[in-house]
């Protein structure tokens, strides 16, 4: 089958496939293959060194999961060919997600973040229900600058633009130009609009059960980037990337459906027509949200878009319709009854902020949690709610505390995320950045 594939792929004019795949990071990594070797490929997969869960965004490898101690060994990568898809601006290039296995015994890999997603699925199918998901991914456009210490700066940075359409915002026409080439190229985008930050966009993608969700929301991602790159242009996802903007996040919509495809959180006539499994899983959301703050909010960077009046969380709380609470119930009902979790941020891996949701949600429904009630007005008084971590570090404190979640996920993928994510921060200790010159160096 895969050479009758192999075939018909050459006979479209696509004579490379790229093989794709997330680090913890949720950066894409891969190989390109040939479109004739592509049956051998996909018989014994691609080798790569597993150091590349061990690897920062500057490049270096850390001691995470034992990796240098077992001397560099390799993972193998199949491609799984029901991903396929052509690249629209990558003429006779088409490309698939891959899944990380040992080469041993063809295990999949812990630190794989799409096998830590299939992971909580697999568990959260004992509940009977089936997640959707509906990824709102946000992001700042940057154009080169010399003048700028960090050599970028926003695209476009007029003010008040939000929701703008068309060229005001936008004199480029980026978003239009973006949300074309992400439709032709199968990602079901939905639509899009500048946000409240210059050079900030929004583009939300179709609904769908959560492992697909979380492919398209991954490949979003690196098509973004990439698209941005050819226009000599950078698509940053980054938390905050600026001191005088707003925060860039990642919501996700999610509901439950029953295996006849009913939508298992709606109960007409019932305390704000929620069913039970809708208010165990807002409990339970609730319940481990400083440990899903680790997943969702993974970076140092990620803890500077919170805050009093900043539009993103900041209290551990939920609301009916209400913009200013870590999880909101959309005015919907019916078949579109869900919730709207707002804490993740645009830096998020899909795969392990959609896992750690699912694992939330999961445990609320397994332990039948009971939220509060829902918090109402504006939402940023913190004698009403307890807040979310301030720091990454008491993130990571609270999911390694978290046994629940971390039965879930998995141990020894919390034990590789965790110990990459503390070197990070050990990293960022050790760095003196421009405000501490700014702020001690004259004086001082």
């Amino acid at each position: 089958m895969t050479r009758e594939l192999a075939a018909r792929l050459g006979e479209d004019g696509i004579d490379v496939v790229r093989v794709v795949f997330p680090d913890l990071l949720g950066t894409d990594r891969g190989r390109d293959v040939l479109v004739e070797h592509l049956p051998a490929v996909t018989q014994r997969g691609l080798s790569f060194c597993r150091a590349v869960y061990s690897t920062t965004p500057g490049g270096q490898t850390t001691e995470n999961g034992g990796v240098l101690d077992a001397g560099l060994p390799d993972v193998i990568v199949v491609p799984d060919l029901d991903t396929l898809l052509p690249i629209p601006w990558e003429p006779g290039v088409a490309w698939c997600i891959g899944d990380a296995v040992s080469p041993a015994d063809e295990r999949p890999v812990d630190e794989s973040p799409r096998q830590v997603l299939r992971r909580a699925l697999e568990i959260f199918e004992t509940t009977g229900l089936s997640p959707v998901i509906g990824p709102e991914l946000e992001y700042f456009l940057c154009e080169p600058d010399e003048d700028r210490p960090n050599g970028w700066r926003p695209y476009c940075d007029e003010p008040g633009n939000v929701y703008a359409t068309g060229r005001r915002g936008d004199s480029d026409g980026h978003l239009l130009r973006t949300l074309r080439t992400l439709s032709s190229a199968g990602l079901q985008t939905t639509g899009g609009n500048h946000e409240y930050a210059g050079g900030q966009f929004e583009i939300n993608l179709v609904h769908s059960p959560a492992m697909d969700a979380a492919d398209r929301a991954f490949r979003f991602k690196t098509s973004v980037k990439e698209l941005a790159r050819r226009e000599g242009r950078l698509a940053t996802f980054m938390a905050k990337p600026f001191n005088d903007g707003g925060g860039s996040g990642f919501h996700l919509h999610l509901s439950c459906h029953e295996k006849d495809g009913r939508n298992a959180f709606q109960a007409p006539g019932t305390s704000h027509g929620l069913s039970d499994e809708a208010r165990w899983a807002i409990g339970g959301i609730l319940k481990h949200a400083p440990a899903l703050a680790a997943l969702l909010n993974p970076t140092v960077n990620s803890y500077k878009r919170f805050g009093p009046d900043s539009l993103a969380p900041w209290l551990i709380d939920w609301g009916l319709d209400n913009r200013s609470a870590m999880l909101r119930v959309p005015a919907e009902r019916g078949e579109t009854t869900r919730l709207e979790l707002r804490l993740g941020d645009a830096s998020a891996n899909p795969y392990l902020g959609i896992a750690g949701l699912i694992a939330a949600t999961y445990l609320g429904i397994r332990d039948r949690i009971e939220p509060p009630r829902p918090s109402a007005g504006y939402g940023y008084d913190p004698s009403k709610a307890p807040t979310l971590p301030a720091t990454l570090p008491d993130a990571l404190a609270y999911l390694e505390e978290d046994t629940a979640m971390v039965e879930v996920l998995g141990k020894d993928f919390v034990r590789s995320y965790v110990d990459f994510k503390w070197e990070e921060v050990a990293r960022f200790q050790r760095f003196v950045t421009d405000w501490e010159f700014t702020e001690y160096a004259y004086h001082l």
